[in-house]
């Protein structure tokens, strides 16, 4: 079952393994980054028109999602692994708690990991609320994201909290379920509200 259905038992979906989606998400975000800086596509994403290269809706969405995460690929000593280890879940998410929140979309890195990576994961959030700014799409599913990414946060930092905790989530990736990892709840974030950009958009 998944952490949602733990706490309300509801039937979970069945994603990859985070190691899967973490090597995933680094080889594609990379190479779509290269590909950008070397004038494949438009970047940002949300700017595309007809007339541009990977202006349907899934590869803008899936492009935008990746522009959001790049933040987090950009921690030093490729640290945003520590977003799908169970036994960094509890400081990671303390971290992002603890954050105060800012509006930045170019951000400098401190050398302390977790703080770097809350204020990644902010910042990603950043990015997709000025993208859909961008876009002239509708703001409302953006208002009060922090807000809702922090109760997503708080949840999951109950369930960590939860004696056996860390044996349930190897119960659950073994079965293929899916675990309140960081990195599951942010990429799931992400991925809605670039959904949102990419559907909205107006020229």
């Amino acid at each position: 079952m998944s952490w949602r259905g733990w706490l309300s038992g509801q039937t979970p979906s069945a994603p990859g393994t985070p190691g899967t989606l973490l090597a995933g998400i680094k080889q594609r975000g990379r190479q779509y980054l290269d590909d950008a800086d070397n004038g494949k596509w438009v970047f940002p994403a949300c700017k595309r028109t007809t007339a541009d290269a990977g202006a349907d809706r899934a590869t803008v969405c899936d492009h935008t999602r990746l522009e959001a995460f790049r933040y987090l690929l950009m921690v030093p000593r490729g640290e945003f692994k520590l977003l799908a280890e169970p036994d960094s879940q509890g400081a990671a998410i303390e971290a992002y708690l603890r954050q105060r929140p800012h509006e930045d979309i170019v951000i400098e890195f401190t050398g302390n990991t977790m703080n770097d990576l809350a204020t990644a994961v902010i910042a990603g959030f950043n990015w997709l609320n000025h993208c859909a700014g961008l876009a002239r799409a509708d703001r409302r599913p953006f208002s009060g994201t922090l807000n809702h990414f922090r109760r997503v946060a708080l949840s999951a930092q109950k369930w960590w909290e939860m004696e056996g905790a860390k044996a349930r989530s190897a119960q659950m990736l073994q079965a293929g379920q899916e675990p309140p990892l960081l990195l599951n709840l942010v990429w799931a974030d992400y991925g809605r509200l670039a959904a949102e950009i990419a559907a909205g958009r107006r020229g």
